[in-house]
């Protein structure tokens, strides 16, 4: 194993103290306020310490492998780390909205700048960020619309097993002033993941198509296989700048379909004399009248964007499926140190500050959003 923070981890037996002259960032836990209905044992430094505690007290835990023990004990570790930037006191009370979106970005932010630090692959990092994500389903799952469908997404990028491990380190690491009714809640969640056989590994569809409508329309039986009449390909890019979109769209847009065009968002910009950054909807619904030319005639083409956020990819792929197309995401990415060297000599270079606005930003694609999502790193 590379010496990492996880070996770091490993080597010092968990030591939640150690972590935190490693990770200075946990240190802006201190002082945040919790709400003492579910958290009298104050503020949220003093929860995660308690949390990382608990969860290497769990049986099941100890018997894991040693990086998988190392990777979730960092996500516990960093779990409420969005805390420390959105508690604000609403009719009197401690509330901290959103705060698992925005540790899973606060997460893969710190990772991603820091990797020399962290030293975490790909596989990892996303592992981690995941689990912070989703920390909070395992006990309100039960309250979604569609609750079966929330778990069967979350098993699309973690298993669901190690969720539960820290949802119930998560419980047993505070002090609440009703005890045990979250436990029975993430019980709940244990024995509906083990029923529907997603405790560990992600459903396994009949084929791309099936799995495809099931996440798009969320009232399909997951095992009834589906015929797929999907008759050309779109290719959505999904990446920060200068992560290598158009050199490889170069490279290996001719394996989708021979001269296949491409509608860049950044050439429709500079072909309409627009400035970076302004008027933005103008160039999209230029884009999108293009698009809707390529999908009326059922045209392959390529959508070269950075599509960072998922509710962005989401409403293309709406459009794209809707004419019949296997919408493809490609997400790319390189190393920070090198987004920073290549656009430090770019001609056109983005200003430092909007590049970290969208590092800050990220989502990166999740494997049920598309007819075949794929990584290249």
């Amino acid at each position: 194993m590379n010496r990492n923070i996880l070996t770091e981890l490993i080597d010092s037996g968990f030591s939640f103290s150690l972590l935190t002259t490693i990770c200075p960032e946990l240190l802006t836990l201190q002082n945040v306020p919790q709400n003492p209905e579910y958290h009298g044992e104050g503020d949220v430094f003093c929860h995660t310490q308690m949390v990382c505690c608990q969860l290497c007290k769990l049986d099941a835990w100890q018997q894991l492998p040693l990086d998988t023990q190392a990777i979730l004990f960092l996500a516990a570790a960093f779990h409420d780390i969005g805390k420390s930037a959105c508690t604000r006191q609403e009719d009197g009370k401690w509330i901290s909205p959103r705060h698992t979106i925005l540790g899973e970005k606060m997460f893969r932010g710190i990772t991603y700048r820091e990797a020399h630090r962290f030293g975490l692959t790909f596989p990892q990092r996303e592992l981690a960020a995941k689990l912070i994500r989703y920390h909070g389903l395992p006990v309100w799952f039960w309250t979604k619309q569609h609750p079966e469908l929330e778990l069967y997404k979350a098993a699309e990028s973690i298993p669901l097993k190690l969720l539960y491990l820290l949802s119930k380190a998560d419980i047993l690491g505070r002090i609440e002033n009703v005890p045990g009714q979250l436990l029975e809640q993430a019980e709940l969640f244990g024995e509906t993941a083990r029923e529907l056989n997603i405790w560990e590994t992600p459903h396994t569809f009949a084929n791309p198509y099936t799995r495809f409508q099931f996440y798009q329309k969320g009232n399909l039986w997951c095992d009834t296989p589906l015929y797929d009449n999907t008759s050309f390909d779109v290719i959505l890019m999904s990446g920060l700048p200068l992560s290598g979109k158009d050199t490889w769209i170069a490279q290996n847009a001719g394996n989708f379909a021979q001269d296949i065009p491409v509608i860049s968002l950044d050439d429709l910009r500079e072909k309409m004399g627009i400035a970076p950054s302004k008027d933005t909807g103008r160039v999209v619904q230029a884009a999108l009248e293009l698009a809707r030319g390529y999908l009326r005639k059922e045209q392959s083409f390529i959508w070269n964007a950075t599509n960072l956020i998922g509710e962005t990819r989401q409403k293309l792929v709406g459009l794209f499926s809707g004419y019949g197309a296997r919408v493809h995401i490609l997400y790319l990415e390189v190393p920070y140190t090198e987004l920073i060297a290549r656009n430090r000599t770019r001609a056109r270079h983005i200003p430092e500050n909007v590049l970290e606005s969208m590092i800050r930003k990220l989502e990166i694609p999740c494997s049920w959003e598309a007819y075949e999502v794929t990584m290249f790193l």
